[in-house]
């Protein structure tokens, strides 16, 4: 390969430019510049994708989406230069910034061993930001700037503190690999397994001829050597496998996880609500967690690969990084440490507001006992008996609030108790927190990437069931994921149930309710898909959890028994805020 310059749409733009690791392997980047000899920061993603695929070739029905629902994120640029879920040089280069895409080892035009995530990456990554930092033409400051992997790669890359690192934006990027991304309460997610089919092992390094070609240089994206597939897959962890061994939390997981008490730099990290199944729980627990003194939660609404580019997203990073990558005087630190938008049913933009802190200082936790006698939620307590059973693989039952005589809100994270028993060792709970209309229909928003997502879901293995005391808080249990405990047959156990954080205003008229079930959500409508995801979007979007060597039918199938009593009376814990 070899390194190329070029002027061209008002950038000094280098091709494939070696950066040397510490044990030899050469990285390529290619760098988007101002033209001049000013020094300038730099923005710097690192990540799997391929820097030579383009949005549009790679991911063209999110594109399209992209274009139709948010047009003001193709403003002001041609989007030759538009990569998957990194910044556009078009719009950041005019306003003196450098923009650095690397690609990570083994993947695009780097060679050597694929294994995303791994330790190893992230101190390819941290060698990188150093080495640009270290440049002429940078002014020694490095932001880090990315959705999904080129966020989640900042939690870790941040905890080994490089020296040029001088602030970073998380864009829906995870921060616990177990919890967030592949192990919810516990049950593995297939997203991982289809994601490396479909988005990973597609610009493997080594692919060459058989993969894409760059549309604006004409080079292979993987790199000019093709390998045989024998060689291809010698050359890449088996995550999937991995995955399925490592089914507790542990030692695999921590090697790629950042230690959030070395967090010091300056962050901003954005969340996406219909995140739920990957992104939304790190950027909020990242936000709680960084030890940096200098740091803001930003939580919007949407597609998950859209708000980062449109003049909302845009203007809030601007804004960020032009104070602490070029000092300049943009307000940021009158920015109040909280900024969400407020979803309501029937809209697509929302509207924004300014909070002091998360959870929000003026949260109401609430909460409404599940009452068996007419499927109900309540403010007291219910004095019956009763055990209700239901399908330990299907959809469960409903408990619905009282019909609201006023608008209610919900936002922040939520829990539930419950006892329940199993016909076997063990069994697995999905929580949909729900609202539905006056006529009956359910309430959803487009969430991080299926158009159909309920407003909340949690999650819970009942062999998981352990808690961490210490790090658990009411709203938020913790569980340590780090032993098994089977059930006996017929015996209740309490269950502590995190769900994810949500926001939503409910119309008086409306009703909320808490679906307990033994699968993955379905909407009622009918399947939409995407290029890039390997399934139809039913829901859930990819964050599925049907893999039939995780939930073998002979332990998780069966009947599952809710029991409910006053001395064990489960509920449904909401962050209720007070209408102003």
């Amino acid at each position: 390969m070899i390194h190329t310059i070029e002027i061209r749409d008002g950038m000094r733009i280098e091709w494939d430019v070696p950066i040397t690791m510490d044990d030899g392997i050469i990285l390529r980047a290619d760098i988007f510049r101002p033209l001049g000899d000013h020094p300038c920061p730099a923005l710097v993603t690192y990540g799997p994708y391929g820097k030579g695929l383009s949005f549009q070739q790679g991911y063209k029905t999110a594109w399209e989406i992209m274009a139709r629902d948010y047009p003001d994120a193709l403003e002001n640029s041609s989007n030759l230069y538009q990569n998957w879920e990194v910044p556009d040089p078009e719009r950041w280069v005019p306003d003196g910034y450098a923009c650095v895409r690397i690609d990570s080892r083994g993947a695009g035009r780097s060679p050597g061993f694929l294994a995303v995530h791994g330790p190893r990456e992230t101190q390819d990554f941290a060698i990188c930001i150093d080495w640009v930092g270290s440049q002429p033409w940078c002014t020694g400051k490095v932001g880090l700037n990315g959705i999904s992997y080129y966020g989640a790669n900042q939690w870790r890359v941040a905890a080994l503190q490089p020296k040029h690192l001088a602030a970073m934006c998380i864009w829906e990027g995870f921060a616990d690999n177990y919890r967030d991304a592949t192990h919810h309460g516990g049950i593995l997610s297939v997203f991982r397994k289809n994601w490396q089919e479909m988005q990973v092992k597609t610009v493997q390094h080594g692919l060459g001829e058989r993969g894409p070609r760059s549309v604006v240089t004409g080079e292979l994206v993987c790199g000019p050597e093709t390998l045989p597939d024998d060689e291809l897959l010698k050359n890449r962890a088996d995550m999937p496998g991995e995955l399925l061994r490592n089914h507790l939390d542990g030692a695999y997981y921590w090697s790629q996880a950042g230690d959030m008490a070395k967090i010091k730099v300056p962050l901003l990290s954005c969340a996406n609500w219909g995140g739920q199944g990957l992104h939304l729980r790190g950027n909020i627990e990242g936000f709680v967690h960084a030890a940096s003194d200098n740091k803001w939660l930003e939580v919007h609404g949407g597609a998950h690969w859209a708000e980062f580019y449109t003049n909302y997203g845009l203007e809030l990073q601007k804004r960020f990084f032009g104070h602490f990558l070029k000092n300049e005087d943009t307000g940021w630190m009158q920015q109040p440490n909280v900024q969400i938008q407020i979803r309501v049913p029937g809209q697509v933009k929302f509207p924004v507001r300014h909070e002091s802190q998360w959870p929000l200082a003026q949260t109401q936790w609430t909460k409404f006992y599940l009452d068996p006698d007419n499927l109900t939620l309540s403010e007291t307590p219910v004095a019956s008996h009763a055990d209700m059973s239901f399908d330990a693989m299907g959809d469960g039952v409903t408990f619905l609030s009282p019909v609201l005589t006023s608008p209610l809100e919900i936002t922040g994270p939520s829990a539930a108790k419950l006892f329940l028993s199993s016909q076997t060792r063990d069994a697995d709970v999905f929580l949909v927190l729900q609202v539905f209309d006056p006529a009956g229909k359910e309430v959803t928003f487009y969430g991080a990437i299926d158009p159909h997502t309920p407003v909340g879901q949690g999650w819970l293995r009942a062999s998981h069931r352990k808690l961490d005391v210490e790090k658990s808080q009411p709203y938020r249990p913790f569980h340590p994921h780090d032993e098994v405990q089977l059930l006996e047959p017929g015996v209740a156990v309490e269950l502590d149930i995190e769900i994810w954080p949500t926001c939503i205003v409910i119309p008086a008229g409306y009703r909320f309710g808490l679906n307990v079930r033994g699968c993955d959500y379905v909407w009622a409508g009918a399947a939409e898909a995407l290029s890039n995801m390997k399934r139809p979007l039913t829901g859930c979007g990819p964050f599925l959890h049907d893999d039939p060597d995780d939930r073998p039918a002979a332990v998780f199938g069966g009947r599952n028994t809710l029991h409910v009593s006053p001395q064990h009376a489960p509920y449904l814990l909401l962050p209720i805020i007070p209408q102003a």
